[in-house]
């Protein structure tokens, strides 16, 4: 991810492991402060997923099997009765961060299958191995969505986003705005309206910095004012990303989603959702066995911001007492999505069947 601080223009990832500590941008005090947490030890790492310094069904999905090679680390000078049991309570904890993200099960369900083999400095090895994996195909996989996203997009595109799908919330690129980076990269004239994304303001906080960072056009609107572009006939392209695709394509990602594909059906414009295969869930049948994370009232109360001295500050916008509920994701129904934009290429209907055919590709008969 391009970004610029103090003055330098650097390439960066979202988030890094070295040895037994994990790195990652602080994503909660963007775009008003910059800053790399260091984590120490797994429970800080669950401690930083929890709490929403790293966010994004990508990143969380990363982190997680970070967090498992830390856990692994940590307890390589156990025996080995001790050391599975010390990385199987560390899974458990990181598994009970985000509920919908599927990244985060596929990543620790991954690491915990290479620790159950050998002695315990082969499954050192082989945690933290299967860890730095996950992050490069990771990686690997935001390119190819970019490519394939690419080809979608026609020069002098106006493209709606919701939330942020980008360079954050994966280890770089993104996955929504991975085809923008591309598209934007090869000259092509387009401009992006980053809905703001109540109410933790993702779309207004990140995308919008991750927009400016890369020099993309682009303008900020409120979650309402979406339905009106389309309805003016400025909307070309609707984008968004995943936490969670059930095996009929429904899927399942930040609150607000759901409204944006109606708008798009009814107004005639192109709604694709860009994930990478591991975002899939082939062992959910529909939308309706998804878990939806319920989060802390508060963020619906408070809002975070930073005052005219730069100094980040909480501020209340409800009358005191007031009951908010906040579910953080919904879903939105196959139906209403145009295609999937992932590593395997673009996914179209009938996707029952696609999904299932990108995850077992026929092998191609020798003539």
């Amino acid at each position: 991810m391009r970004i610029k601080f103090n003055g330098k223009t650097k390439e960066l990832w979202t988030l890094w492991r070295e040895g037994g500590t994990v790195k990652m941008i602080d994503q909660r005090l963007l775009p008003h402060r910059f800053e790399i947490l260091t984590l120490t030890n797994h429970k800080e790492t669950v401690e930083a997923i929890r709490d929403m310094a790293v966010r994004g069904a990508g990143a969380i999905g990363v982190a997680g099997g970070y967090g498992v090679a830390q856990a692994a680390i940590e307890a390589q000078n156990l025996n080995l009765k001790e050391f599975k049991k010390y990385v199987i309570e560390a899974a458990d904890r990181l598994r009970k961060t985000r509920p919908t993200a599927v990244n985060l099960f596929h990543a620790i369900d991954r690491c915990i299958r290479v620790a159950s083999k050998g002695g315990i400095t082969e499954r050192v090895v082989a945690v933290c191995s299967e860890a730095d994996k996950i992050a490069l195909e990771d990686l690997e996989a935001s390119k190819k969505m970019g490519e394939c996203g690419n080809a979608l997009i026609d020069d002098g595109f106006r493209i709606l986003t919701h939330c942020n799908a980008g360079a954050l919330a994966f280890i770089d690129n993104g996955s929504a705005l991975a085809p923008i980076r591309v598209a934007h990269r090869a000259g092509k004239h387009i401009f992006v309206y980053a809905d703001e994304t109540r109410p933790r303001s993702q779309g207004a906080k990140l995308t919008a910095w991750e927009l400016q960072q890369e020099g993309i056009p682009y303008a900020l609107i409120v979650d309402n004012a979406a339905g009106h572009y389309m309805h003016l006939g400025e909307v070309d392209f609707v984008i968004v990303g995943a936490d969670r695709i059930a095996a009929n394509g429904d899927t399942a990602n930040k609150i607000g989603t759901y409204e944006k594909a109606v708008l798009a059906r009814e107004n005639r414009i192109p709604f694709y959702v860009a994930a990478p295969r591991m975002t899939f869930d082939l062992k959910c049948r529909s939308g309706d066995k998804i878990e939806i994370e319920k989060r802390n009232p508060d963020e619906v109360n408070w809002v975070w911001g930073a005052d005219e001295k730069g100094n980040l500050t909480k501020v209340r916008i409800s009358a005191e007492g007031t009951n908010a509920l906040n579910p953080s994701f919904d879903v939105t129904p196959a139906k209403y999505i145009t295609g999937f934009i992932t590593d395997a290429g673009v996914l179209k209907p009938p996707f029952r069947l696609n999904i299932h055919e990108a995850f077992h590709p026929r092998k191609s008969s020798k003539t």
